[in-house]
Formats: C-alpha cells, sequence, structure tokens
C-alpha cells in the first residue's frame, strides 16, 4: 500500500509539504505542487481526509468566533475563512456571539470547544485575562482577525486603525473643513470592541497635526451600525452649529449619518461631507468616500496562517512568526460624499 512517505520520497520534499500540495495550500510552488501530483499520480496514491483525520486525532473543523455575523465585515471575513477551510478539506465550524457577553463566557469558559475543533480563529473578540489561560488549556494552534487582544503564541492579521482614520480625517482637512465631527462606536457595548477606539484616537491625531484641538462636542458615541449612526448623527445636529464634514467609524454607521442629514433637510457634500471605513458593498451605490480595508483578504491570509501549522511537522507555522501582528494595508476611495467646505 502506498503510503505518504513514498510519494514525498519520489517527489523529493517532505511528508509535510506533500500534504499542504494535495490540500490545494498556497503556501507551496507550483512547481512543486506540480512534482507532487505528478508523484502521487505515479504511485496511484489518494490521500483520504477523514482517515488522516482519525488516524490524527482531528476533528477536520476549525472554530470561527464572530461577535455579529450579520455585520458587513464579519459576514466578509467568514466567507474568505468558509472558502479557504473548504478547499483545504476542513468544515467551519461557525460561533456567532450576537454580541452578547454571556454567549462569549459560555464558549470560553466552558467545554464547547474541547476536542470539537483543530484550531480556532477569533475575529475581533476582545479578550479577558481568564480567557487566555482557557485557550492556553485547549492547546490548539489559533489565529485573531481584527481583535483588539494579543493572545500569546497566536498571530494577528489586521489594519492599522489608527493609521485609516488620520487617513479619513486628513482626506476632509485636505479638502479645507476644519469644524469636523466624529461619530463613533459604543464604549459601553457588552462585547467591549476596540476598533473603534483606536480609529478615535487617529481623528484626534490627525487634527492635533493639523494645528486643531479636538472639541468633544464634535465627539458622539453610539452604536456601531446603521441605526447607531443615524442616532449620532441626530444628536450631534441637535447640538447646534453643524459641522461641515463628519468622520463615521465604519461605512454602516455613515450610511446612518446620510439618513440622518437628508432626513434634516442638509446636502451631502454641499452642506456636509461624509466618510467613513470599511468600503462596504454599498458604498458605491451610495457614492461613500471610505477608507477600504482588505476584509477577504484578512479571512483568507488568516485562514492560511491557521492551517500551516496543522499540515506542517510538529505544529510548527512556515508562514508568520506566532504572536506577530500582519497589518494589511488600507486605501483611501473618493467618492461623491466628500468636497471643500461651502464658502460663506
Amino acid at each position: 500500500m502506498t503510503r505518504i512517505d513514498d510519494v514525498a520520497r519520489l517527489a523529493g520534499v517532505s511528508t509535510a509539504t506533500v500534504s499542504r500540495a494535495l490540500r490545494g495550500l498556497p503556501t507551496v510552488s507550483a512547481q512543486t505542487r506540480r512534482r507532487v501530483l505528478a508523484a502521487a499520480e505515479q504511485l496511484q496514491y489518494a490521500v483520504s481526509p477523514s482517515a488522516s483525520r482519525l488516524a490524527g486525532g482531528r476533528t477536520g473543523a476549525v472554530a470561527v468566533v464572530v461577535p455579529r455575523i450579520t455585520r458587513w465585515f464579519f459576514g466578509v471575513v467568514v466567507e474568505a475563512v468558509e472558502d479557504f477551510l473548504h478547499q483545504a478539506g476542513y468544515d467551519l465550524l461557525l460561533h456567532n456571539l450576537g454580541g452578547r457577553e454571556q454567549n462569549r463566557q459560555r464558549l470560553l469558559r466552558t467545554a464547547n470547544l474541547h476536542k470539537r475543533v483543530d484550531a480556532v480563529m477569533l475575529v475581533a473578540t476582545p479578550l479577558h485575562p481568564a480567557d487566555l489561560t482557557t485557550l492556553a488549556a485547549l492547546d490548539l494552534p489559533g489565529v485573531t482577525v481584527s481583535s483588539g487582544t494579543d493572545v500569546p503564541g497566536w498571530p494577528c492579521v489586521r489594519i492599522d486603525d489608527v493609521a485609516a482614520a488620520r487617513t479619513a480625517t486628513r482626506h476632509l482637512l485636505d479638502l479645507g473643513h476644519r469644524r469636523i465631527a466624529h461619530i463613533s462606536g459604543d464604549p459601553d457595548d457588552e462585547l467591549a470592541f476596540t476598533a473603534h477606539l483606536d480609529r478615535r484616537h487617529g481623528y484626534h491625531e490627525a487634527l492635533r497635526a493639523a494645528g486643531l484641538r479636538p472639541d468633544p462636542g464634535l465627539d458622539v458615541e453610539s452604536g456601531f451600525d446603521i441605526a447607531g449612526g443615524t442616532r449620532a448623527t441626530e444628536e450631534l445636529l441637535r447640538r447646534g452649529d453643524p459641522p461641515t464634514a463628519i468622520f463615521a467609524a465604519c461605512d454602516e454607521m455613515a450610511m446612518g449619518a446620510l439618513t440622518a442629514l437628508r432626513d434634516a433637510g442638509l446636502r451631502v457634500p454641499q452642506d456636509v461631507s461624509l466618510i467613513g471605513i470599511d468600503d462596504h458593498a454599498l458604498s458605491g451605490v451610495l457614492g461613500l468616500s471610505t477608507i477600504a480595508q482588505p476584509a477577504t483578504e484578512q479571512g483568507r491570509l488568516a485562514a492560511e496562517m491557521l492551517l500551516d501549522p496543522l499540515c506542517g511537522p510538529a505544529g510548527a507555522s512556515t508562514i508568520n512568526a506566532a504572536g506577530s501582528p500582519v497589518i494589511l494595508p488600507t486605501r483611501l476611495v473618493v467618492r461623491d460624499s466628500t468636497a471643500p467646505p461651502r464658502a460663506n
């Protein structure tokens, strides 16, 4: 009976490389993959995912934890992860926390993950110190995506939220705006997200760099979604002396802001310019200027990092040193919602 060692010997590579090549992982070069496939065909070797998992005590499943599956960013990341896992022969076990802290605690502080998955991915899921102990006890490979908590031994994929916010605010400043408001996430959110805090920090940095002092009256907090953006903008307008521009912490909040501004009889961008972060699928339809982040790429790369140690020797990752962040670039996308302020 032909073994994977026989294929590796004929192809002149390690058994780990044979495993990666036959799973279709992109960490193997095209030339090496062709050599492995040719050797497997010559020896009539066919990998059996179920058999190899049983032999190795594996489940063939990966847990992916998201705060709210209904949000655009999380949905895009999960779709990219699922696609990559499917090609590699793994199943995705989705844990949607529904925005509730008790669901996070139930998942991480019980035996929900024990012996049910081979690896864990946390998407924008901040952790408490006790959670780190729990994850360490699982002794599983893991990766975080856009997360505010570093997990020892786990790599991280994210964008630079501070830099993204600086770019958005600087775009408005370069257009000539000086009275720039910011609508941000709710600090009392059950899951204690951190991305909106970094984005507020970048907003303040850009203002100070332009010689402007941040005005608390132009900084409003609300839910990190369309309804939250509407409420925050309505509150901003109730305070009087409306800004000439608004930087929303995400595109969904910007969409809510757009609704509130139009309901108030204000035109975008003639009366108020508006910019967000994400490049949501509907941003182009709405003509929303934004800072585009590569959501699909974050999911794909995180999945690749997660599977690499499962296919490598002794659980070692060859893609990224454990715990070191991979920061993907963002870019400014200028559309119809930003323009120079109207001359008085």
